[in-house]
């Protein structure tokens, strides 16, 4: 089962209580259904829950039912189809359209004035046109409809609500997207999927959480690298003052610092300094076997 199944599925668990968020809800619905014109209301789904919504929910917004029982599609799509002249214009009516005049599909926003209806009318319109990625993989919610002018209006009311959509033409689709985690989960949360919306929360907490960590080890095992590279170097140099006989004519502290590395290759400088009795500082090791790398150059 696909997140946006998931989310669609909680979605519909959402009760059918007040008639005007169910035109509502059923408004949105139709904007994003795969056909809305004056001859025909043509539905098609894969999601049962959604599916068995939309019976209930068109008797309670238009007192109408379905032309006939959903066929049955390859790949186990459902079309709900309504093209009977008397129940179209019933759903026109209802929806503040006037059927013989030009016909081009705009929001009523008589019917959204309260925020109840149009939390429902955003939750009918991600059932039938909406999909969101799965969140292990990437952030991205999108609501796509053919229906050009209504998308733009829809986008209105999304940024009156507090939302940042961007746009996009898909085909002959406009497309409503987010790509921003904390929209889509206040979307979800929203329209009534508060469940997903945790999941998708948690999930980019473990995201963040194991790409924190891996910076953490790239940065270790980067400053790893470099301690081993600088204390082969160390070894290296402080070998050749040995074996030269320079070692000799150097202060006692730069002589206690050259045979401490040399006896001790695998320790980091600040473990190195801890050897010494008394201890001496990160900084004051630093300064000394900095001298001696010096020495070693001038040899």
């Amino acid at each position: 089962m696909s997140f946006a199944y998931e989310v669609k599925a909680e979605v519909c668990k959402t009760a059918l209580t007040r008639h005007c968020c169910a035109i509502a809800e059923a408004y949105g619905v139709l904007l994003y259904a795969n056909s809305f014109s004056i001859s025909e209301v043509r539905i098609v789904t894969e999601n049962e829950e959604f599916a068995a919504r939309l019976p209930r929910l068109f008797q309670k917004a238009f007192s109408v039912r379905f032309d006939a029982l959903p066929e049955k599609k390859d790949g186990g799509k459902l079309m709900f189809r309504i093209t009977d002249e008397d129940k179209l214009a019933a759903v026109f009516r209802t929806l503040g359209y006037d059927r013989k005049a030009h016909f081009a599909l705009h929001v009523n926003f008589a019917l959204l004035e309260e925020e109840c209806c149009r939390t429902a009318f955003l939750r009918g319109a991600f059932l039938a046109g909406g999909s969101v990625t799965d969140p292990k993989k990437r952030y991205h919610l999108e609501l796509a409809t053919s229906h050009l002018q209504a998308a733009k209006e829809v986008e209105a009311l999304l940024c009156d609500m507090g939302f940042t959509p961007k746009h996009v033409m898909r085909q002959s689709n406009s497309v409503t997207y987010f790509k921003q985690s904390e929209h889509i989960e206040d979307l979800l949360t929203l329209i009534g999927a508060p469940v997903c919306a945790m999941q998708l929360m948690a999930t980019k907490v473990e995201k963040e959480m194991r790409n924190t960590v891996n910076r953490r080890v790239n940065c270790d095992a980067a400053n790893l690298d470099k301690a081993v590279s600088a204390s082969r170097e160390q070894v290296e140099a402080f070998t050749r003052l040995t074996e030269s006989g320079a070692i000799n004519d150097l202060p006692v502290k730069l002589q206690e610092v050259a045979v401490a590395r040399l006896l001790q290759p695998e320790l980091t400088l600040s473990e190195l300094a801890a050897t010494f009795d008394p201890p001496l500082t990160k900084s004051c090791l630093n300064h000394r076997v900095r001298k001696l790398m010096e020495i070693a150059k001038e040899k």
